[in-house]
């Protein structure tokens, strides 16, 4: 194996070209094997609900770790609203177009992507496009739950907090933040899921 250039045109000593090539190699079988997982959506999130549900009793039995739980709890319920929110936010849209206007441009409203949803009367439906895909979020979440999981075998984790505060400060929170979500999901009219699939709207009537 070739010697790889590093930062500033370094090249990786001859003593640790083994190990580099040992890793990618794992690399490559890794990123194989996450592959082969893609197309099953079901079976791949019912593995991460399992490792949730493992980590759980684990934290029930064990009446410990519950900062780690918190920190897990926390970091899912981001990659939820990431998951619910449009890759472009409408209301920017709507601040550029509004500026647009202030600046002498046209009247109209600047053409958008409508966070790639949505529909006009010419046009056709187009699915929802998510901040954060599918894909990553399982991936993200599961990697979070494995590591979650196995801090909590490692006693310098489990930091001592009086855990009822945690829950409830989590509630509030996850109240909060779903509350805005779903405002704001009113407020441009859009929803989150397809389940409807391609749909034409308006148009000239064939009859």
């Amino acid at each position: 194996m070739n010697s790889e250039d590093y930062g500033g045109g370094s090249q990786l000593p001859e003593a640790l070209q083994p190990l580099a090539a040992r890793y990618h190699k794992l690399t490559r079988m890794y990123q194989y094997q996450i592959d082969r997982l893609a197309p099953h959506t079901l079976n791949r999130w019912l593995g991460t609900v399992t490792v949730n549900l493992l980590f759980m009793l684990r934290i029930v039995y064990a009446q410990g770790w519950y900062i780690v739980c918190y920190a897990h709890a926390i970091y899912l319920l981001n990659l939820l609203l990431a998951f619910l929110q449009p890759k472009f936010d409408p209301s920017l849209e709507q601040d550029l177009a509004a500026t647009n206007v202030e600046e002498g441009g046209d009247d109209e409203p600047l053409p958008t992507n409508n966070a790639g949803f949505g529909r006009r009367d010419d046009e056709e439906f187009r699915p929802f496009v998510r901040r954060l895909p599918e894909w990553q979020f399982w991936l993200s979440a599961t990697k979070s739950s494995l590591i979650s999981l196995v801090c909590s075998f490692f006693g310098i984790f489990d930091i001592p907090v009086y855990w009822p505060i945690l829950v409830m400060y989590f509630f509030a929170l996850f109240a909060l933040t779903m509350r805005r979500q779903i405002r704001h999901m009113i407020k441009y009219k859009y929803i989150p899921f397809d389940f409807v699939g391609k749909q034409k709207y308006g148009g000239p009537s064939l009859t």
